[in-house]
Formats: structure tokens, C-alpha cells, sequence
């Protein structure tokens, strides 16, 4: 299938939909010949980019934006949400290269805006569930409705997030068994970087519960039933990939404290052994001390035997502290 692209307004592509029927290509002109027909036949698919500084003011000649969408534009929020705004459903979402060197500079955010004859996206960089979505037009699978098309992009977004979860749980049952192992090593920096990383994918990959279920409790009156179960279904696979973020960071977490409470017993022991050699040391360096002061009366000065004498009672004295020091530690 063919596309027409207009770079020079920020026209990435545009597509003629039908429930039906395999998608048709559309010109920029042939793009605003349909909008400006109400009795055209199916729905389009608008496709800018925004870093193109002729795609606003291209968009805003052909089509009246609600003022939710223009907000959301102006205010560059990348938080993931779909929400209801008068007759129109208008939409952030975000997708990631996604790999474990994750940053939020990886994400690219899609604004999409849904009304009953268009669907409009727009983005700044390119976005890899995009181009999933286009790549299923252009093999001629067919969609009822602009939500229908937004419902499909939803999934494809739940579907990251699964993914995620499932290499991410590799990883903490890669961290678990060296902790079985007794292997310390770099675990706690993992875990915590892990952990990071799931708190920042799930606030921009999740959308907003609130809106979401606003949205299906109380729909445009343009989407049909079958379209909101589609979103429902979509957002169901949302709660089941969120659920198995929360139990994640849950299990990481718990990790964290075994290992911290491993840690602090190693330093413990560390801790009790330096205090143990110094308390033993105490009776030596004390009569060390006093038997090496210049002054008369140094007890033992003239006895034959007071060297030893002094080292036994030094002895008995060190072997006395030793075993009051240990004779309860378990």
C-alpha cells in the first residue's frame, strides 16, 4: 500500500479507514477535502510531527481542536491518561526503547485525540508501538472506529509493560538464587536501580486509573458498546500488568531487607570482633603503661621472678574478660 507523506507541513501519513475494508492513503489536500465532508465514508487516521514547525498551525487550519487537546500539547505532560473532553477522547501515551540502562530521556510521547470521524496523533520523536499500529493497516486489517484504533495502540502498550515485567522478573530470580547462594556482590545496587526503573516505567507507561474509569463509566455517546468493551479489555490488561509490577516491587523490596538485615549482621560481627580486641587489649596496654613510668615503688622491680609473675596475672586477667565476654553470645 502506498503512502503519501508531506514532510513540508509535518504530515507523516494518512490513512481513509473502514470497518470493512483494507485502509486507503490519503494526501494532505485529500485529507482536508474529507474532513471538510461530513457525509464521507469511514474515518482518518492523522498522523504529525510536532518537531515540524508547520504541523500546528497545518492542523489547526484543517480541523478545530478541542481545547483539552491544545492544553495538553502546550503543557508537554508526558504522564500516560485517555480522558473524556466534551464529545472527544483526548490521550497521552508513551513508549520506550525499552533495556535495563533505562532513562526517562528514552521515552517518546504520542498526544492522540479520538472523535467520532478522526483520529488524531501527534509526536516529537518516533514511537515504535506506532509503528506496529501502522504496520497492521497497511496490511489491510480492517477497524470499526477511531477508538477501535486506540483500543488496538492501548494493548500494544499493555504488552510492554508484560514484557517488562517478564525480563524484570528474571533478573530478581537471577538476584534471588546469588542471595540463596550466600554472593553479595553489587545485589542491593541492582535491586534498587530495578526497583527505580519499575516506579518510572509504571507512572509513564500506566495510565491513569481515575480517567480511564470515568471514561468507560460514562462514554461519548458516538462510541458504540462494542468499542467500550474493547477499551475495557485493554485496560483490564493494564490492571493485570500493573498488579504484576506492584507484587514485583513488592518481592524486590522484601530482597532489599533481607539483604540489608545480612549486611548489618556482617558488620555486627565485624563490629564485635574489633571491640573484643580491644577490651583484651585493655589489661596490657594498662600495666604496660604504669610498669614503664619512671618513678620508685614499680612493683616486681627487684623480684627474680616478677616478669612472669606479671605476664600470668595478665594472662588470667585477659582469659577472665574473654570468657564474661563470651560465655552468652550465641
Amino acid at each position: 500500500m502506498a503512502e503519501f507523506v508531506r514532510e513540508d507541513i509535518g504530515l507523516l501519513w494518512a490513512f481513509q479507514l473502514f470497518p470493512e475494508e483494507p485502509a486507503r492513503p490519503l494526501e494532505s489536500e485529500s485529507a482536508r477535502a474529507w474532513l471538510a465532508n461530513p457525509e464521507a465514508e469511514g474515518f482518518v487516521w492523522l498522523h504529525l510531527n510536532l518537531a515540524n514547525n508547520a504541523a500546528l498551525p497545518w492542523l489547526k487550519s484543517v480541523f478545530e481542536l478541542p481545547e483539552a487537546f491544545d492544553e495538553a500539547l502546550a503543557s508537554g505532560t508526558r504522564s500516560t491518561r485517555i480522558e473524556r473532553d466534551e464529545d472527544a477522547l483526548v490521550g497521552v501515551v508513551n513508549d520506550i526503547s525499552f533495556d535495563f540502562s533505562f532513562e526517562p530521556s528514552d521515552t517518546s510521547t504520542l498526544w492522540l485525540l479520538a472523535a467520532p470521524r478522526l483520529l488524531l496523533t501527534c509526536r516529537r520523536q518516533p514511537l515504535r508501538s506506532l509503528d506496529r499500529l501502522r504496520g497492521a493497516v497497511k496490511n489491510g486489517q480492517s477497524f470499526r472506529s477511531s477508538v477501535d484504533l486506540l483500543a488496538h495502540l492501548m494493548r500494544d502498550q499493555a504488552d510492554v509493560l508484560i514484557e517488562v515485567v517478564r525480563q524484570a522478573s528474571v533478573r530478581v530470580d537471577d538476584v534471588e538464587d546469588e542471595l540463596l547462594a550466600d554472593r553479595l556482590q553489587t545485589r542491593r545496587v541492582r535491586l534498587g536501580k530495578l526497583r527505580r526503573m519499575l516506579v518510572r516505567l509504571q507512572r509513564l507507561l500506566a495510565p491513569e486509573p481515575g480517567a480511564l474509569f470515568r471514561l468507560l463509566q460514562h462514554p461519548p455517546a458516538w462510541i458504540d458498546e462494542l468499542d467500550v468493551q474493547e477499551l475495557r479489555q485493554a485496560s483490564e490488561e493494564f490492571s493485570v500488568a500493573l498488579r504484576d509490577i506492584s507484587s514485583l516491587q513488592e518481592r524486590i523490596k522484601l530482597l532489599q531487607e533481607e539483604i540489608a538485615a545480612q549486611v548489618a549482621e556482617i558488620n555486627n560481627r565485624t563490629l564485635f570482633v574489633l571491640t573484643s580486641v580491644t577490651v583484651l587489649a585493655l589489661p596490657v596496654n594498662m600495666v604496660a603503661g604504669m610498669f614503664g613510668m619512671n618513678v620508685g615503688g614499680v612493683p616486681f622491680a627487684e623480684a627474680r621472678h616478677g616478669f612472669a609473675i606479671v605476664v600470668g596475672l595478665l594472662v588470667l586477667l585477659t582469659a577472665v574478660l574473654a570468657w564474661r565476654m563470651f560465655k552468652d553470645r550465641d
